[in-house]
């Protein structure tokens, strides 16, 4: 079966993002295709790789940006979600004059039409948040 997941939670304003992480992973195990991971809203946070976190907590930022590389997921960061938000890829922080990128490379600054393709491709779309 072929899943996609939207990411509607910042990482750790409630269990959403934790959850989606863990069915993720459970996806993968389990021997499914993960189509995309689309991060929107709040959820563009859990892309950023500017966040801080003490050492005995889960760092879920990191998290998902191990899973995304180690498995060549797909993933991508909502434009509009992630200009209002500071989490920007190099291109973005360009052409606004901000100097320095936030967001993890692994993950793609796109639009919705990526959501769109997502659920027209995909089996299931399970959202979290």
């Amino acid at each position: 079966m072929k899943f996609s997941i939207v990411i509607y939670a910042a990482p750790y304003s409630s269990e959403a993002a934790s959850s989606a992480l863990r069915f993720a992973r459970s996806v993968i195990d389990q021997g499914h295709e993960l189509y995309r991971l689309f991060f929107f809203g709040d959820g563009v946070h859990n892309a950023s790789q500017l966040t801080v976190v003490a050492q005995d907590e889960n760092n879920l930022q990191q998290q998902w940006n191990d899973l995304i590389e180690e498995h060549s997921i797909d993933s991508v960061i909502c434009v509009s979600s992630a200009l209002r938000r500071g989490v920007l890829n190099q291109t973005e922080a360009d052409r606004h004059d901000l100097g320095t990128a936030s967001a993890y490379t692994s993950s793609e600054v796109a639009g919705l039409g990526q959501l769109v393709d997502a659920a027209i491709h995909s089996d299931r779309l399970v959202n979290f948040g």
